[in-house]
């Protein structure tokens, strides 16, 4: 037996309210999960007379993430002041064309193992912007992630409150 047209126009229309709702929770959930890992897509800088801020927010686990560029093309940072250089995975290196420098032993939490040295031309973090900054390439260092070490971090003053980070560059 055939069901009304009325009925069945209506069934449709449920049908169609419902992906629509999953989809838009969805998508609200998704980006909601994007800004708890990283807060800082787009990076808050300010101007100063002679200085340059960058205000980094925690993540949910309580680092500072951050999206920035080496050498002009996006990567993805998370800043750590236990690492004595800038830290780039293998993969990410070979994409940047970063040059092959001299080979260094490195203690990583998995072990040691072989990297080289190399050298950024820029590393741009919202407005402050470094040159020449000394960087290592370490193989079995995982994912899209970018160390931010030292390296970089001693060319900046930073102070740390509660969940926020905040980066100044001195121009002077």
């Amino acid at each position: 037996m055939s069901q009304p047209p009325g009925k069945r126009a209506g069934k449709v229309l449920m049908i169609v309210a419902w992906a629509a709702a999953l989809f838009l929770a969805t998508r609200f959930f998704g980006q909601w999960e994007e800004r708890e890992r990283n807060p800082n897509t787009v990076v808050q800088s300010s101007r100063g007379d002679g200085y340059i801020e960058v205000r980094l927010l925690g993540n949910g686990q309580g680092h500072f993430v951050a999206d920035g560029a080496i050498n002009g093309q996006v990567v993805h940072f998370m800043l750590d002041t236990g690492a004595t250089d800038v830290a780039i995975p293998e993969a990410m290196a070979a994409d940047l064309n970063l040059a092959r420098g001299s080979p260094v032993v490195l203690s990583t939490a998995n072990g040691r193992t072989e990297g080289y040295r190399t050298r950024l031309d820029t590393l741009q973090l919202g407005d402050i912007r470094l040159q020449n900054v000394r960087a290592l390439v370490v193989p079995g260092l995982d994912g899209q992630t970018v160390l931010l070490g030292m390296s970089a971090l001693k060319q900046l003053e930073f102070t740390q409150r509660g969940g926020t980070m905040l980066l100044r560059q001195n121009l002077k």
